[in-house]
């Protein structure tokens, strides 16, 4: 059988291109409408793209074998920003040790062991917000949760290293423009982005580095629990720990994929529920009364409404058989988050925002994928959904929220996420409570016993 692809927008290679670097929602929306749930899509120096919004074809993609279906390989631009030893950019026998070494630091009940730190990184920073006037908290989430990843994951505590931190880790992440992304000639690598990449890099490097050092040589490092330290800890099935070069890109990757990512995420709940006054009561009484399963349910459907990512890929490494189609070795298969998550065979009334349809329900894998699917499924996952959750606790306790009449915030991209087009405003007042106060101050402690 020969190879075949399914239809897709007869345009340009670049002019495609342009069109889901602009608006990527809208066009791949526009293409669905026409195409239906398997179309392609071709960008220079990217390679065709095979979209998918079928669950089935989904499960094939997210099942399959990890040797045919390459998520490194699909990520492979990402690797100016994370390096070549990144666990986003590595595939096989080379990506398995590395999750392996990581997971660790990762399961459930080390994440636990950080909630303390989270909430108090969030009363500190909600200490700061503005009273009774209009602020976008875009910007406050995301220096909220790079301050947690500074003291949760890397374990820093001395505050003149948290302040160059602070300082030169953002400007390594930052993307101007997904040209950045595209390897140029190596002639030009001293010009533009590329060379102002590669200084923000060498910065933030030289800082992590002493940082892995200080790691290594620290006298407590089997009593310490941020993730840093078990990295350090960890050897592989010889024995074998993580070189310094794997821990930097290591340390980047994890910068990346939960520094912005988090903080759009909590972004777009609380523009969500400051346009829903009753959920926002009800949200911020279960904020009050310790109720986690109503918090992690609006978690979950902010994520679902308003993805933060919304696609995936695996580059296929042999042709592979999808719903009639002969797809070629090269291809890169597309699960679309977004148009799952929108469609109304899965959700009724997709566009509403409903906490309820994750009461007392565990999300289908493959129609509820904020974090992807299958073995390459986000490694942060569950670190993710307790600091959505505990953030979110600790704001609706000590602020409160006014509602809002304003339209929807649209999305607009940046780098690989889609943020709030007006940084999600809101206006907030402190909340008189002191019993409140005292009932988080009771959470943290018992959570740190």
């Amino acid at each position: 059988m020969a190879c075949t692809l399914p239809p897709g927008p007869p345009l340009p290679a670049l002019a495609q291109a342009s069109l889901i670097w602009w608006d990527p929602v809208r066009f791949v929306r526009a293409c669905h409408q026409r195409y239906g749930d398997r179309f392609t899509v071709r960008i220079p120096r990217i390679g065709t793209l095979v979209y998918l919004a079928d669950p089935d074809d989904i499960r094939s993609v997210i099942r399959g074998d990890p040797a045919v279906f390459h998520a490194g390989e699909a990520a492979e631009p990402l690797h100016q920003v994370v390096g070549r030893q990144s666990l986003l950019t590595l595939d096989d026998g080379k990506h398995r040790r590395s999750r392996g070494m990581m997971l660790p630091a990762f399961h459930g009940e080390a994440v636990r062991r950080q909630i303390a730190e989270m909430a108090a990184v969030t009363a500190d920073e909600v200490a700061q917000w503005p009273v009774g006037e209009s602020f976008p908290v875009y910007p406050r989430m995301q220096r909220l949760t790079l301050e947690i990843i500074l003291r949760t994951v890397i374990g820093v505590r001395k505050e003149s290293r948290l302040a160059e931190l602070r300082s030169a880790l953002p400007p390594l992440l930052e993307i101007g423009s997904p040209l950045e992304l595209i390897p140029p000639p190596r002639m030009l690598l001293r010009f533009g982005p590329w060379r102002r990449r590669a200084q923000r890099r060498a910065a933030a490097l030289a800082l992590l580095t002493d940082e892995i050092t200080r790691c290594r040589a620290d006298s407590r490092l089997a009593q310490r629990t941020d993730a840093l330290a078990m990295l350090v800890r960890s050897v592989d099935g010889t024995g074998a720990p993580m070189t310094n070069e794997e821990l930097l890109d290591q340390l980047i990757t994890l910068l990346l994929a939960g520094h912005d990512t988090t903080a759009t995420a909590l972004s777009w709940a609380f523009e969500r529920l400051t346009r829903h006054p009753t959920l926002l009561s009800r949200t911020a009484q279960a904020a009050a009364d310790g109720e986690d399963a109503w918090l992690e349910a609006v978690c979950k459907e902010s994520l679902r409404v308003r993805p933060v990512v919304f696609e995936f890929g695996r580059k296929l490494t042999a042709p592979v058989h999808l719903a009639g189609h002969r797809i070629p070795a090269g291809t890169i298969l597309t699960p679309s988050i977004n148009l799952v998550h929108h469609a109304s065979r899965h959700y009724p009334d997709p566009d509403e925002f409903r906490p309820q349809r994750f009461l007392d329900h565990r999300p289908d894998p493959a129609l509820w994928l904020p974090f992807g699917g299958g073995v390459r499924r986000c490694l942060g996952a569950t670190f993710a959904q307790v600091e959505m959750r505990t953030v979110l606790r600790e704001v609706l306790r000590r602020l409160e929220l006014s509602p809002t009449t304003a339209p929807d915030e649209p999305a607009r991209p940046h780098h690989v996420t889609m943020v709030p087009r007006q940084g999600a405003m809101l206006t907030v007042h402190r909340r008189l409570d002191a019993a409140t106060i005292r009932a988080s101050l009771h959470d943290n402690q018992r959570t740190q016993v």
